[in-house]
């Protein structure tokens, strides 16, 4: 078995997992990246390729989304890859759902968010894709932006092996850790330093711990359309009522509980499969449509159709679009924290860091959170 040595090991070459490898070697740290797949395949390719600082809690998590979004349009710079800043909006058809809007934009500066609310009449300055009938309002939001997550994960993991000169192993399993030394299949490394970042296959290495972790799993059913003809744009990815109930960043609103109890008597079903919705749009002009949340420590590998009639159903109450042909179903599993946490975080042994459960909030949260662990400025 041949020997070898870096100064920082990362297991996992998710979006966790390159972030903590970008942050380690750009303070000059000798890196070695493992991924078991020949290639990203898990929930870091299979999400909207959104990042969504609008929806974080104030304060921490709002200015790690932030600085998330920093280092994306850096990154972005450096490899040519896709990172449109669209901005968002969130639209009310419902009373209820316009005074969560009006009370949230009310506290906006104070709690630091960039977003305004919109009158209906103003709508197509922002979007030509929304239907205005029965639109009540919307909020505009100016932080979120797109990348393509089927590219994004390869072509960070390229410019760290080309560029900041980590060495990378795809295709390779990490097999044990006993400190200061990693084995795999064809190779032993001595390491001074590890970071797990191997998100829903979290019990392969140090299971015992895990166990007690407070980690669940979610599976989520997403779809993407054909490309939109004649170069249409969705402009702002989109969302509606249902996606105040999902996200924490509204959780401080009084006005929240009577968009619940009304969804909890008029959509049932989609309360129980935990439906919102998202849309956003790639470079090659496909909208991506999702989500729905289902959690359990494993999934049967059957997706369910009558989940992605109810995501259908729900879009054509406020999205238009030229083309809604669906050309790709799939579903995504990522871990989720059961006692309210927004990440795990801990040392199982010295030397070695885990670093998961940031419930699927990876590509808004991973690099804003890299860079505190790696600060030292984590809490």
């Amino acid at each position: 078995m041949q020997q070898q040595q870096a100064e920082v090991a990362v297991i996992g070459a998710g979006i966790v997992g390159l972030a903590m490898a970008y942050k380690l070697s750009k303070q000059g740290r000798k890196v070695v990246l493992f991924e078991r797949n020949s290639k990203a395949i898990s929930a870091s390719i299979r999400n909207f390729g959104l990042v969504w600082p609008i929806g974080q809690t104030a304060g921490k998590m709002y200015n790690r989304a932030m600085s998330s979004r920093e280092t994306w349009l850096e990154l972005a710079a450096a490899t040519g890859l896709q990172c449109q800043p669209t901005g968002s909006l969130h639209l009310a058809y419902n009373q209820d759902e316009l005074a969560v809007l009006e009370e949230f934009t009310g506290n906006a500066a104070a709690n630091g968010y960039e977003c305004a609310l919109i009158s209906p009449k103003n709508i197509t300055d922002y979007s030509q894709a929304v239907k205005q009938e029965g639109l009540l309002g919307a909020m505009w939001s100016n932080t979120e932006m797109t990348v393509n997550p089927r590219l994004a994960s390869a072509s960070i993991a390229k410019y760290l092996e080309e560029v900041m000169k980590v060495t990378v192993r795809f295709g390779t399993a990490v097999n044990g850790i006993h400190m200061p030394y990693i084995e795999t299949k064809d190779e032993k490394w001595k390491v001074d330093q590890v970071y797990v970042c191997s998100g829903a296959d979290f019990e392969t290495l140090y299971p015992a711990e895990f166990s007690k972790s407070y980690l669940t799993k979610c599976k989520l059913q997403m779809m993407r359309t054909v490309p939109q003809p004649g170069n249409w744009q969705l402009g702002p990815a989109l969302c509606a009522g249902l996606t105040l109930l999902h996200y924490s960043a509204f959780n401080s609103c009084t006005t929240l509980e009577a968009v619940r109890k009304r969804a909890e008597a008029e959509m049932p079903e989609y309360m129980k499969w935990g439906i919102h919705l998202l849309i956003s749009q790639n470079g090659a002009g496909e909208l991506t449509i999702g989500d729905s949340h289902e959690y359990g420590p494993d999934f049967e590998p059957f997706d369910k159709a009558f989940i992605n009639e109810l995501i259908l159903r729900y879009m054509h109450t406020f999205l238009q679009a030229p083309d809604f042909t669906i050309q790709e179903q799939w579903h995504g599993i990522y871990p989720k924290l059961k006692n309210g946490n927004t990440d795990l975080i801990f040392a199982p042994e010295k030397d070695v860091t885990i670093v998961n459960g940031l419930g699927g909030a990876g590509m808004t949260l991973s690099f804003g959170l890299a860079e505190e662990i790696v600060a030292g400025r984590y809490q």
